[in-house]
C-alpha cells in the first residue's frame, strides 16, 4: 500500500472514531437525562417511582384496576414494588410471568443454572430456543416480553451467606422458588435479619405446599423446622419426579400472595400453611404454630445474627443435582466400560437393576433383572436371587440403577445376605452408560 493510500486509510479512520465519540457522547447525555427522572438502584438499573398512572396503565391494567381491592392506589404500589425470586424453576417461572403482567415495577431473579430440555415440561418461562442459555436470561427475556416497562435484574450466581447481604436488601419481598434445604433456611434467616415478607413454596411428585413467613409477627421457618432434615431423608424432583402443573399452581397461588402483600390485603397464608395434592385434587389448610419466643433467629433472644453457613448446618449442597455417593472401595465397583467388555466376552453373571418398576419401562440393559431397591432384602427377592445365581453358575453379579447411589447401598446389603458370590455395582449407573458408551441409550 502506497504512503497516499495508508494516509488516507488513516483519516478515515479517525472520521469512524470521531463519529462513535459523537455517538457515544450523545448516548450518555440521553441516559444522564433519563435517570435525572429516576431513583437507580444498587447496581444502576432505573427503577423509576410513580406518584400517578398513566392512560396508557389505565387500558393495560385495567381489568385488575376496576376491582375495588385493587383500584388505582394498589396498581401504583404495584409498579412501585420490587420482588426477588430466587429460582427460576417451575415455581419461579409462573411468579415472574404473573407478577409482570400484574404490573410489579422491578423484578429480581436468581439462578445460577442453565436451560435443559428436561426443564421445559414445567418451567414454562423457558422454550426450546432457550437450552444451553443462562436460566436467568431465559427468564428475563420472557418477563420482558410480557411487560417490556419492567425492570429486571438477573444473580446467575449462586446465592449464599456472602453474596445474599448484597441483594436482599433491595427488594420489597423475597419469594423462595428454590429447590434444596439449605437455601430455604438461608432464604428464611435473611428475611428475618432484613425485614422482608418470605413466600416460599414447594412443590414434588404430586404434591406442593405455600406458607407466607415473617409477616406481620408470624413465625419463620425455623419456628417450624427448627433443625433440617437428615439429608438423606430428602427427595427433589430430579430423582422423586414432579408434575409441570403442580408447580404452576402452587408458584400461581405465590404471585397472588405476593400481590396482595403489596396491594394492603391479607395475605391467605400468613400463620397458615396450604397444601395441594394434586392426585386427588384436595387442598388442605392447617394452622401454623405462632412464633416461638426461644426461635434462635426471630425468638426474644436470638442467637442468629448473620448469615451462617447453610451447608454445612444442612449436610448438604445447595443444589438439586443428584449427588454422586462413594460407599464402595474400588474394587467392589465396576466402570460401564469393563461391564461392556463383561458382556462382550459372554462372561456369565446376572445384572439386577434396582430402579423402581416404572423406570425401567422407561430404559433398560438388555438382560437386567428387576428387583427394586426397596424391596432388595425381602425374602422372595434374596430367594429369587440365589436361584439365578445357581442357574448361572456365576462368579459374580453386579447391580445398576439410575446414576449409581442405590447400586453401591445394595451391593453392601446383598454382600451381608448372599455370600455364594461377589457383588459389584456399575458406577454411574445408566446415566454414565449414556455419556461413556451409547448416547442413543435413553437419558432422564
Amino acid at each position: 500500500m502506497s504512503i497516499e493510500n495508508m494516509t488516507a486509510e488513516l483519516q478515515r479512520l479517525r472520521d469512524v472514531i470521531a463519529a462513535k465519540d459523537a455517538e457515544i457522547k450523545h448516548l450518555n447525555s440521553k441516559l444522564s437525562t433519563h435517570l435525572c427522572n429516576s431513583e437507580v438502584s444498587n447496581n444502576g438499573v432505573p427503577f423509576k417511582v410513580y406518584e400517578n398512572l398513566a392512560a396508557t396503565d389505565i387500558t393495560r391494567y385495567s381489568r385488575q384496576l376496576i376491582l375495588p381491592e385493587i383500584g388505582t392506589k394498589g396498581q401504583i404500589a404495584l409498579k412501585n414494588a420490587s420482588v426477588l425470586i430466587v429460582g427460576a424453576g417451575g415455581l419461579g417461572c409462573p411468579v415472574g410471568m404473573y407478577l409482570s403482567a400484574a404490573g410489579i415495577g422491578k423484578i429480581g431473579i436468581v439462578d445460577h443454572d442453565i436451560v435443559d430440555v428436561n426443564n421445559l415440561h414445567r418451567q414454562i418461562a423457558h422454550t426450546e430456543k432457550s437450552v444451553g442459555i443462562l436460566k436467568c436470561a431465559s427468564f428475563m427475556n420472557s418477563v420482558k416480553a410480557i411487560n417490556s416497562s419492567l425492570v429486571c435484574e438477573m444473580y446467575p450466581i449462586l446465592l449464599n451467606s456472602g453474596t445474599v447481604k448484597d441483594i436482599i436488601p433491595k427488594y420489597d419481598i423475597i419469594v423462595d422458588a428454590s429447590d434444596n434445604v439449605p437455601t430455604r433456611y438461608l432464604l428464611n434467616d435473611a428475611a428475618v435479619l432484613y425485614g422482608k415478607p418470605l413466600v416460599s413454596g414447594a412443590a414434588l411428585k404430586f404434591e406442593g405446599q405455600l406458607t407466607v413467613y415473617n409477616f406481620q409477627g408470624g413465625p419463620c421457618y425455623r419456628c417450624i423446622f427448627p433443625q433440617p432434615p437428615p439429608a438423606s431423608a430428602v427427595t427433589n424432583c430430579s430423582e422423586g419426579g414432579v408434575l409441570g402443573a403442580v408447580t404452576g399452581i402452587i408458584g400461581s397461588f405465590q404471585a397472588l400472595e405476593v400481590i396482595k402483600i403489596i396491594v394492603g390485603l391479607n395475605p391467605s397464608y400468613h400463620k397458615k400453611m396450604l397444601i395441594f395434592d394434586g392426585l386427588t385434587g384436595d387442598i388442605r389448610i392447617i394452622n401454623v404454630r405462632n412464633k416461638k419466643l426461644d426461635c434462635k433467629l426471630c425468638g426474644k433472644q436470638p442467637e442468629i445474627k448473620e448469615p451462617i453457613d447453610y451447608e454445612l448446618f444442612c449436610g448438604t449442597a445447595a443444589t438439586d443435582k443428584d449427588a454422586d455417593l462413594k460407599l464402595l472401595e474400588d474394587k467392589d465397583r465396576i466402570t460401564c466400560s469393563e461391564y461392556k467388555q463383561l458382556k462382550e466376552n459372554q462372561i456369565p453373571h446376572i445384572l439386577i437393576d434396582v430402579r423402581p418398576s416404572n423406570e425401567m419401562d422407561i430404559c433398560q440393559l438388555p438382560g437386567s433383572v428387576n428387583i427394586p431397591f426397596p424391596r432388595i432384602t425381602q425374602e422372595n427377592s434374596i430367594s429369587l436371587l440365589e436361584n439365578l445365581i445357581k442357574q448361572k453358575n456365576c462368579q459374580k453379579s453386579y447391580v445398576v440403577c439410575r446414576r449409581g447411589n442405590d447400586s453401591q447401598k445394595a451391593v453392601i446389603m446383598l454382600q451381608k445376605i448372599i455370600k455364594s458370590c461377589a457383588w459389584k455395582d456399575i458406577v454411574g449407573g445408566l446415566h454414565a452408560w449414556h455419556k461413556e458408551i451409547d448416547p442413543n441409550f435413553p437419558l432422564y
